[in-house]
This record gives C-alpha cells, structure tokens and sequence, in this order.
C-alpha cells in the first residue's frame, strides 16, 4: 500500500449499533487497522450546495479489545465529500425517501470519490424488487395493492407469506396459514398505514432449516451463514432471535450466485448479501448487507481485510 485512503462512512449513529456484532464496525475497524483515516456522518447531515456534496462530518477513532468495543467522535467540520477517495453509504433501511434522497445527492459527486455500492444502483434495486430479475430463481412470488388478487394467490398456494415491500429486519412479515382468518385483517393494517403494495410469496417449508445469508464481492462469493428461526418463528433475522450456524454453498446456491454476478458487476454493487431459502432466492440486499461478524466466527473468514483488499486494488494503491 503506498497511501493512506480517506474513508467516510454514510451511517447511522454509532451509539445505536450492536458494535459487537455490526458489519460496518467491523469494516471501519479494518480500515484503521490499515493506517487509513475514516470520518463518520449521518443522512441528515448531507449538503448539497452550488453544486458541491459537503457533509458536516467528524474523524472516528475505534478500538477494539477482549470483546470491547468503543468509539470517539473528534471534532465536526463542513467538508467536500470530493475530498474522500471511499464512501461507504451504510444507512441501514428502511428504504424511503430519506433514503432515496441521500443517494440523489451522492450521485453527484466525481468519479474520483468511489461509493460503495453505487447510489444510482442502489436507489433502483430495492432488495425485494431487485431480485424479481431472477424471478426463475425465486418462490412464487406476487407484488400488489389488489386484494382480490392476493386472496386469489392465496387460494391456489394455500400457505403464503407477506411481507412489506420495503421492509427490514423481518419487521411486518406474516405467515398465514390455510385456516387463518386473519388475511383481511392483515390487509387492512397493511393498507392503511402507506400507499406501498405488497409482497405475497409462497411459504417455503425448507425456512426450518434455515434461510441462508451469502455475502458477494464484486460478484463472487466470499462467505455464508445458515440462519435458523426460534420456535414458533418463521422468520430467521437474526433480529428477531433467528440464529446463526455454519454452512457451506451447495451447488445450487452456486448457481444462483453465478446467474445474478455480471448484474451485480455492471451495476457497481460490490459489495452484497442474497437471502436463499431451500432452492430459492428471496432477497437482493444491496444497501446494508450484514452478517460478516458471524461468518468470521464460524468459518473464520475475514471478509473485512478482502473487502479492503479489494478497494485497494481497484484504486491501485
């Protein structure tokens, strides 16, 4: 390495991460470990002013040590993103028009200022609309606001889920059953909180073994993890309790990895995790992928120093 790289990171606050068990951290770390200087800043403080991309942003320094972590904010000052060479936009869901608008304005900054991933790209692959592109690869899957279709889809499935289209961390997933009397119900909460439709999928059995979490770089795969939901769960976010175990890619999960690779390269969505119950992909996640904390302490890869490895050979530094 012949330069230090300045590094900013596009997150939420520090204060409100599990840092023990966060990706970012664990990529932010890395960088320190490798003498490059990281500064951290959130959405809202985002400026776009004749049109220059500032943000009132502060170094970070981090520590690490017998399963402590901590954190300290240094001073805060306006500055031109132009002057990074990295950001790492890592907001986490939801994906709305915060969201949408942040990547609006980091869209304008120089080619010479790499944002991983892509904000044009990110902003147009919502991790649930994203992945119908390999609808071949997915459950049956519908997306609507229509009731009499959903219900329809529901009679010819029998056992389905439904999720919101935009949603996070398995918040506001349901499984109904066949004998459930609670669709219409659903339905209503649903439809009378926003103007968004609704994902419908077919439930996939094989979720009691576990929904498994594969994190891509530059389109290859570099590590996995099998998330198992709790009983009486059928969701397997490890924010909901789901837990985590060691795996190993099947065939299968291979070809799926290697269909979807040349659009996750072409799109400048380096880094990225994909969701694959059973046989099927049910999720794109190009905008916070997380789970390499727990990939490194089952399977001890350290997808942090390959990420780093990575940007530092496409900078060629």
């Amino acid at each position: 390495m012949n330069r230090k790289l300045n590094i900013a990171f596009l997150m939420d606050p520090l204060e409100t991460l599990d840092l023990k068990g966060d990706t970012t951290f664990a990529l932010a770390l890395e960088a320190q470990r490798r003498k490059h200087c990281i500064s951290f800043f959130k959405p809202e403080d985002l400026i776009f002013s004749n049109n220059d991309v500032l943000a009132n942003i502060c170094e970070l320094e981090l520590s690490s040590s017998n399963n402590l972590y901590e954190f300290k904010y240094h001073d805060t000052f306006i500055k031109p993103l132009s002057k990074y060479d990295v950001i790492m936009m890592r907001q986490d869901p939801p994906f709305n028009m915060a969201y949408i608008s942040a990547t609006h304005i980091l869209e304008k900054l120089p080619s010479s200022t790499l944002v991983v991933n892509n904000p044009f790209e990110v902003r147009n692959s919502p991790e649930k609309i994203f992945v119908t592109n390999f609808s071949h690869l997915m459950p049956k899957t519908l997306i609507s606001r229509n009731i009499d279709a959903i219900k329809e889809f529901r009679k010819k499935f029998k056992n389905i889920i439904i999720k919101p289209l935009y949603g996070n961390g398995g918040q506001g997933v349901f499984h109904i059953l066949p004998e459930d009397e609670n669709l219409n119900s659903i339905l209503e909460m649903f439809f009378s909180q926003n103007k968004e439709p609704l994902m419908v999928q077919e439930y996939l059995k094989d979720v009691r073994n576990g929904d498994k979490r594969i994190i891509l770089l530059n389109g290859e795969a570099v590590g996995a993890i099998n998330r198992i939901p709790k009983l009486g769960e059928s969701r397997s976010n490890m924010h909901v309790g789901g837990k985590p175990e060691k795996t190993e890619l099947t065939k299968r999960d291979r070809i799926i990895c290697n269909e979807i690779s040349p659009s996750l390269i072409k799109k400048g969505l380096y880094f990225v995790g994909i969701d694959i119950i059973g046989d099927y992909i049910t999720e794109i996640n190009v905008t916070s992928p997380t789970g390499i904390r727990e990939i490194k302490n089952l399977d001890s890869i350290a997808i942090e120093e390959l990420f780093w490895d990575f940007i530092e050979n496409k900078l060629e530094i």
